[in-house]
């Protein structure tokens, strides 16, 4: 799989770790994948294998390259940001393959939630956490958490944005077999019930333990409770806009090479 996983040791205020991007190649084509509408089949790849191919359409070409293209060069942070959400979403598919996970949004700069996981027993087909996420590709790690994803979260805390946030569990839920929605949609009333995992991108600065623990100082302070309800990744890259801008060209290249064999 093209992403490996390292804990960061340390006593911090929140738990989580580093990714590494071990395949860039293996990457692209599961964006590209992600990209022409066939997030299923890859979810289905990331979680068994033995099963069809589904062909990629001409029709749905046109889409995926808007998703993969910066319409300004020199501002390609929509498109960056839609890759790591992406990035984000196999990501969370490969450290927990039997979790609920909101698929990836098909717009760039959707409003809604970055990323939604909704943890069910097994046993009892009861749900025991929702996990809000955040999701960066920036190039200031430690502002984009204190300014930006810190308001996210208090307003989440406070409840600001509950009818987003049942709508959204609603949604999700609904795929799923042996779950009582409207019981679900209860317990996450309570604030205890809700995790928050923020994925970001970091350059030397928050690099290793000690960078860690400075870019996530305060976390217990924005959401109390135990340390599991606050996690914290992290993708380091030495020039994230440069591996951005390489990683959709390969990723482009491959939905074309895809819809090509089905023409």
């Amino acid at each position: 799989m093209p992403i490996k996983f390292s804990l960061i040791g340390g006593k911090h205020d929140c738990t989580g770790g580093s990714w590494t991007i071990t395949d860039d190649d293996a990457l692209a084509e599961l964006i590209a994948r992600v990209a022409l509408g066939q997030s299923r089949y890859v979810r289905r790849v990331l979680r068994e294998t033995g099963f069809a191919v589904p062909d990629a359409k001409e029709t749905e070409l046109a889409g995926a390259l808007k998703l993969l293209t910066s319409t300004d060069p020199k501002a390609p942070w929509h498109r960056d940001g839609w890759m790591f959400q992406v990035i984000s979403w196999i990501a969370a598919h490969l450290q927990d393959p039997q979790g609920l996970i909101a698929p990836p949004h098909m717009i760039h700069a959707h409003k809604g939630f970055d990323g939604l996981h909704v943890t069910v027993d097994p046993k009892t087909s009861q749900v025991t956490s929702v996990v809000i996420c955040e999701e960066k590709a920036t190039e200031n790690a430690r502002k984009m958490v204190r300014d930006r994803i810190w308001k996210e979260f208090q307003e989440m805390q406070n409840g600001t944005r509950d009818n987003e946030l049942a709508a959204e569990v609603t949604r999700l839920l609904e795929t799923a077999k042996g779950v009582d929605v409207d019981a679900a949609v209860e317990t996450i009333v309570w604030k205890n019930a809700r995790y928050y995992r923020i994925a970001i991108t970091i350059d030397e600065e928050h690099k290793g333990a000690d960078g860690y623990r400075k870019l996530f100082d305060g976390y217990d302070v924005v959401v109390a409770g135990d340390v599991v309800r606050r996690r914290g990744e992290v993708l380091y890259l030495s020039d994230m806009r440069a591996w951005m801008a390489k990683l959709a060209q390969r990723a482009a290249k491959k939905a074309n090479a895809m819809v090509a064999v089905h023409v």
